[in-house]
């Protein structure tokens, strides 16, 4: 059946032999009364619909914060867009891409010594680094694994015994070191702190982003310049070699947290002091292919360099990065290490989804 022109105007109904015949005044103002009172409560309805999942989201997001605290303060982090990568920085930096994250929450400051204790009294957790070796080609069968510790003339040296409680192997110690950030843990150690902690490691692109704070271009958490007004902004090599030497004592390798000022996230030390365990797997050419949205890495640890091994990726520098060796403090660099591997300057922050989103 065809409609003529006339035939759509309201009241007009044509039936199949062509004739056509008008509703009766009464009826067409019922009709038209219905349609506007139907349109009505429809838009009522969605706004109300609306109103009422903007007051439960934002219940919800009190809630959540008032859990995320088990383990350490977490600070909200806003939906938004970031560049991802550097041009001048190492290959695996790029290329540049434009990337959209929601909002999530992060650790303000590292998990600290005070806090990852804290969890092993609680749960009996024994690290990587503590268990015991088992085969000869581990090492020295029934001694304790221990991890990677850097020595100023010698370089890294696997030290027997080093962990998290003994930073520079048996006979160091962490008394009086509650509030650094805890060291000497593998990405596997970390992952079931975050477990405890009802948290999860970040993501990489989660990472950069909330270590940038809304800075879309800038070389450093802080800013375009290594040294704004001649000032050190974090914890790393650089500035240890300026102001070890005046007798700043905590300065010579991790400190305490928060020994520097927060990015415009209020997120403390996200560059230098302990490099940062995240979730992903690394890949050396991900970059070229990465989603623009939300990225969570390769499904495989994927490392030119030695292709036959998979690697977490490590965030952040620490206090022992400078130029020379990468400049891992700025919020581009990538670094990367086996899942099982201790190294005496990598610790960890923990994140925690949105509300609604897992």
């Amino acid at each position: 059946m065809h409609l003529g022109q006339n035939d759509r105007k309201l009241g007009a109904v044509t039936t199949e032999t062509g004739t056509s015949f008008k509703l009766p005044p009464s009826t067409r103002s019922a009709v038209i009364v219905g349609v506007f009172f139907f349109s009505w409560v429809l838009l009522t309805g969605l706004w109300v619909w609306k109103d009422a999942r903007r007051i439960y989201a934002e219940k919800e997001l009190g809630r959540a914060q008032a859990r995320a605290t088990k383990g350490g303060a977490m600070v909200w982090i806003p939906a938004g867009k970031m560049t991802m990568g550097a041009i001048d920085g190492l290959p695996d930096e790029q290329p540049l891409h434009n990337v959209k994250m929601r909002g999530f929450f992060m650790d303000k400051t590292e998990v600290t010594n005070e806090q990852f204790g804290k969890f092993v009294e609680e749960t009996g957790y024994v690290t990587t680094a503590e268990g015991v070796v088992e085969t000869a080609e581990e090492g020295k069968v029934g001694e304790k694994r221990g991890g990677m510790v850097f020595y100023p003339q010698r370089g890294w040296v696997a030290v027997s015994g080093a962990n998290w409680r003994h930073p520079q192997g048996e006979g160091s110690t962490i008394e009086g070191r509650g509030k650094y950030p805890v060291v000497g843990v593998s990405w596997e150690d970390a992952s079931a702190y975050a477990r405890w902690a009802g948290k999860r490691l970040p993501t990489e692109g989660e990472w950069e982003y909330a270590a940038r704070g809304g800075i879309m271009h800038g070389a450093y958490i802080w800013g375009v310049e290594l040294q704004p007004m001649g000032k050190w902004e974090a914890n790393i090599a650089q500035a240890r070699e300026q102001l070890g030497k005046g007798g700043v004592d905590e300065l010579v390798g991790v400190m305490a947290v928060g020994g520097f000022a927060a990015n415009a996230y209020g997120l403390l030390d996200m560059a230098g002091n302990a490099s940062e365990w995240c979730a992903d797997w690394y890949g050396s050419e991900y970059y070229t292919g990465s989603p623009h949205a939300d990225p969570l890495g390769p499904v495989k640890g994927e490392d030119r360099n030695e292709p036959e091994v998979g690697k977490r990726v490590i965030r952040g520098g620490s206090y022992l990065s400078s130029g020379t060796n990468g400049a891992g403090y700025r919020p581009s660099a990538r670094m990367k290490a086996r899942p099982n591997s201790v190294w005496l300057d990598v610790g960890f922050r923990c994140a925690r989804s949105g509300p609604g989103e897992g």
